[in-house]
């Protein structure tokens, strides 16, 4: 079946005018998501319900979040294109190829190894060449010895973890959704001094949990 351009464009349409309606303002942003191919980030499967503002099964147990909450989570973020951004839970990769069109570099890490590998392939055949991907546990961060402008935490988290907060430069921002299994609040953190922070709470949400070791354990 021959792919439908002017259909996706609709229907691409159709989901900006809704999460207008529910609150995003962020014209970067909304342009961002406007030029987003979702259906490429679902597979086969559920390719045709790309463009419902709902949250979808992507296998191995993880999901692709709903656009809204893509979009929430980013005008979040204040987005800048001299920034960095630090990602944790690649996942399918929608939410990183938002974040690589409205900031300068992307680190994203993903502990699930087949879908790391699986998006770093799409990302290759899109030819992205601002991100950055690594295959661990995204509780501890990237690397000590980096720091990033922006975080942001696509899993839910009990508390929000001491590496990520030394990972994340002074005047820097991280989005994350903090608190049960079942249900969190989305925390928007700016660093004001290495032990000062600014900590404001947004809606309420449901994410998959951040497993790792300042997370939740497997079991």
């Amino acid at each position: 079946m021959l792919y439908d351009f002017s259909r996706r464009l609709v229907e691409r349409k159709e989901l900006i005018k809704i999460i207008k309606n529910q609150g995003i303002k962020d014209k970067k942003v909304l342009e961002a998501i406007l030029n987003t191919p979702r259906e490429l980030f679902l597979g086969d499967i559920n390719a045709e319900n790309a463009y419902l503002n709902n949250a979808l099964p992507i296998g191995l147990g993880q999901t692709i979040s709903q656009p809204y909450t893509v979009a929430f989570m980013t005008e979040l973020l204040e987005p800048n294109r001299n920034a960095s951004v630090l990602e944790i839970g690649t996942g399918s990769g929608y939410q990183t190829y938002i974040l690589s069109l409205l900031f300068n570099q992307i680190f994203t890490i993903e502990r699930i190894e087949k879908l790391s590998l699986n998006t770093q392939k799409l990302f290759e055949k899109l030819k992205i060449s601002n991100v950055n991907f690594s295959i661990g546990d995204g509780s501890i961060g990237w690397n000590d010895n980096f720091k990033f402008d922006r975080i942001i935490v696509t899993a839910a988290g009990k508390e929000i973890p001491e590496s990520l907060k030394n990972q994340l430069n002074i005047n820097g921002i991280l989005v994350m959704p903090v608190g049960t299994r079942e249900s969190q609040i989305m925390i928007k953190l700016i660093k004001i001094t290495e032990n000062n922070f600014e900590i404001t709470e947004n809606s309420r949400f449901q994410f998959v949990p951040l497993i790792g070791k300042e997370g939740w354990q497997s079991n």
